[in-house]
Formats: structure tokens, sequence, C-alpha cells
């Protein structure tokens, strides 16, 4: 609903018409748009490739176009009949049955850190880098509507840092947080390598000489200070409820660990995922949903050469690095995290998204913004690229949308990130008409996309 439409309806109340049923009505109007998968998935694992993964090369293969188009890569086929992806993803194309890719992604920005918005958010980037004026992520409207079970917290993202000299997007890029809804929404942040073997979430371990009987009389000393002080102002209200969840999630850390403890796991589990940061990253998501977390941002670590070709973003070496440091990686941890899924139950309830913030540049060594790219390399495209969804609700087997012949821009059926989340915000069973208000009261409608029906089941 525009502007106008909203202050168009607050005349409405003179027909008999009130602004809920105006939105109802709106609902209703549409159809019954996947009324079966609408709230399906109880969780969603998020598994974002930082940099821009070329989609020519990975998910979109061109293999008819000229060698500097089609680059250097063939297709193979997948267990879905007509459906052929990268040879370097063998074990998801296997695994294709699950999955439904969307090659027809589009937007308008070709900048890292801006463009993670309409992917984590569904919305252009803010024209501040102000965290508290950027649209909210969608793991933060979940925990707005109150999302989640127990004392983890309700969305969490993962964001290993490895000991090297490459630059963190994650420093900048906008969408990652709550934006206007509050630092109360905000994820809890890992930023440990879980592929380490000292791997453990610093803040939630007891200094030895504090047992769990001594932190609860601590909050119970708290508590009586705050009563003592009229701490109960709206003013320290989110104060006191993070303050309620650190000491509700470190008592839980300490007396059960079992969220962040990997060495429970069988060595084969930790294996089939991959020894390595994202690997060890994919597990932790599905232990984070398994315990209830209802959402999980994994992102890529900060991996590959300094000034030569980091995380996906490959202006150089783009063939070498994508065969040998990305797509094996991707694909073992994305497949083991399916067949984990699917054999725990849980796939069914489990909305797993698979993105970049863009794509590639259709011609190998083509220059599209400021970085370039070498003669081995693609550069930054938001023109056209691929996201894929499995579980959750999501079809299996199916291709929704087509680039041209190039891979350069959408040929059928282009698709908005707002609505990829809308999408999501449908399968998570937040409605349409959803409205969640920022710091100062101002009402917001979260989900202003449109679900992509075709997608659902």
């Amino acid at each position: 609903m525009s502007r106008r439409e909203l202050l168009r309806a607050g005349g409405l109340g003179l027909l008999g018409l009130s602004l809920p049923e105006l939105l109802r009505g709106r609902v209703n109007a549409a159809g019954a748009i996947g009324k079966g998968s609408f709230g399906r998935a109880k969780s969603c694992i998020l598994l974002f490739m930082w940099g821009g993964p070329a989609h020519q090369d990975t998910w979109d293969l061109k293999p008819d176009a000229p060698r500097e188009i089609r680059g250097e890569f063939q297709p193979i086929s997948t267990n879905v009949p007509g459906l052929q992806i990268c040879e370097h993803f063998p074990l998801l194309a296997k695994r294709a049955d699950k999955l439904s890719l969307v090659r027809s992604m589009t937007h308008d920005n070709g900048d890292h850190t801006t463009a993670t918005s309409y992917l984590l958010t569904g919305q252009p980037p803010a024209r501040t880098s102000a965290t508290r004026e950027q649209w909210p992520h969608l793991g933060a409207a979940l925990s707005s509507l109150g999302r989640g079970k127990g004392a983890l917290p309700p969305f969490v993202s993962m964001r290993p840092k490895l000991e090297n000299d490459v630059p963190r997007f994650v420093e900048e890029s906008q969408g990652q947080f709550a934006g206007w809804l509050g630092p109360l929404h905000d994820p809890m942040t890992i930023d440990a390598d879980p592929s380490r073997a000292d791997y453990k979430i610093g803040e939630l371990t007891l200094q030895p000489e504090l047992s769990v009987r001594r932190l609860e009389t601590r909050r119970e000393l708290l508590d009586q200070f705050d009563r003592r002080l009229g701490a109960s102002a709206s003013a320290f209200a989110a104060q006191d409820r993070n303050n309620q969840r650190a000491f509700d999630l470190l008592t839980a850390a300490t007396t059960q660990r079992g969220a962040f403890n990997l060495e429970e796991e069988p060595r084969r589990v930790r294996e089939r995922y991959g020894m390595n940061p994202h690997g060890q990253s994919v597990l932790q998501a599905r232990r984070l949903v398994e315990r209830g977390v209802p959402l999980v941002t994994v992102f890529w670590p900060n991996d590959g050469i300094k000034n030569v070709s980091v995380y996906w973003d490959t202006h150089s070496r783009n063939f070498i690095d994508l065969k040998t440091r990305l797509m094996p990686v991707a694909d073992q941890a994305f497949s083991a995290l399916l067949d984990d899924l699917g054999a725990r139950g849980m796939l069914d309830e489990t909305l797993v998204i698979w993105t970049g913030e863009f794509g590639r540049t259709p011609r190998v060594g083509q220059r599209s913004s400021d970085a370039g790219a070498g003669a081995d390399g693609r550069d930054h495209w938001a023109g056209c690229f691929t996201s894929v969804l499995a579980g959750g609700g999501v079809k299996g087997g199916f291709v929704y949308g087509k680039s041209d012949k190039d891979a350069a821009f959408p040929a059928e059926n282009p698709v908005a990130p707002q609505d990829l989340v809308a999408t999501a915000y449908h399968l998570l069973g937040v409605p349409e008409e959803q409205i969640l208000h920022d710091a100062i009261g101002r009402p917001h409608f979260i989900r202003p996309g449109k679900a992509i029906s075709d997608l659902l089941l």
C-alpha cells in the first residue's frame, strides 16, 4: 500500500469501512495465494554469499553463448529432467529436486555494502550509513513479532572472522541489523570461527569463579537496584529486557551448552558439512534452528586473496576461485544441510535461502564498477542474478524466471528483491498487512512486496 493509498484510507470511515477491513479485503482480493504454504516455515536459514556469485558460472549457464559470455565451465544434468547447473555443483545436482531456482532476480545497485539491503530486508538501501535509519532485517522483524522460544535469541548472524588481511564487508553492509526497530531486535552476532578447535562464544562463558547461582544472585540484586531507582520507566524498558535476555542466555549456555557445542556432533556429520568456516557455520545454524531460533544468517567468511579475489567478488581469478575455493565449499555445505534437515524431519518447516547481493557481468573482463575486472574476472552486475530456495513450503525441482541469452537481464518474470523477501515472510507466517512501528511510533508495512505464488506449494 502506497502512502497515497494509506492517506486515502483515512477517509474510508465515512463509508463504514475501517483500515483493518480494507487490508483484509486487499488480501482476500488477491485470492488464496499459497494458502497452504502460509506459515509453513517455522524457521529460516539464510546462506548469504557475500561478494556476488557469478550466476552464469553457477546456476544459470549459457553453453551456447560465445566463450566470453559462457566462460570456462560446463553444465551438468541434475536429478530433475531438463534442469542443468554447473559441473562444480555435483552434490547439489543430485539434490535439485529439493531446490527452486529464481533465475530472474534484478535490482539497480552494484555496490556491495548497500546492495545487501535489498536481499536482507527487501528494501532499497538507506541514504545514510546510520544503522537506526535503515530498514530492519527479516530476522529483526521476526524478533519484533515475538518469534522464538526459550533463552536463545530469535535472530543470530554467523559472521566468521578469519585471521587474514582481507577487508570485511560486514563492517559497513546495510540491512544486517534491526534498523528502525531498535537495538532490542538486533541479531546476536557470532564472529568466532566455528571450524577452530577452540571455538567458543566468549560472551557466553562464565568466569571460573562465577557459578550459575552467583549469576542468579547478581541478577536479583540488579532487579532490586532497578526498583529502587524506578528503572521500570519506559526509558529503561529495552535495557532491562536486554539484561534479562543476556542473563537467560548465559545461564542456558552454561547449564546446557548444547546449541554452541559442535563437539556434540558426530565427526562424520561435521565432516559432511566441511571442516571449514562456512561449513561449520552452516552446521551451527542447523543446531540453532533445531532449538527454536527462528532465523539464522550465515555470511560467507572473509576469505580469498586481498586485492585479487575475495569472498565471491571474483574481479580476478573468477574461474580458478570458483572451481577451487568457492563452489566446492558451498556445494558441500548446502547439500549437507538439505540432507540433514530432511533426515531430521525439519526440511518441510525450515526455509533455506541461498543468495548473494547481485551477480556478475555477462562478459568476462567487462567493466561495470570502479573496481573493474581483470581479463579472467567478472565485475559487479545487478541486472540479473539467481537466488535459490528450498524447504519450508517451496516447490522442489523448479525454475522460476529466465534470463536472456547473455544472462544480462531477465527475459521472463523479473523478480525484485522485495518480492523474494515477501515470499519468505509469507512462508514464515507474516501476513501482507503486517504493520510494525519504529522507535517514535510510526507504522510501516514490513512486507510491501508480493509473494511469488508459483514458488509455493
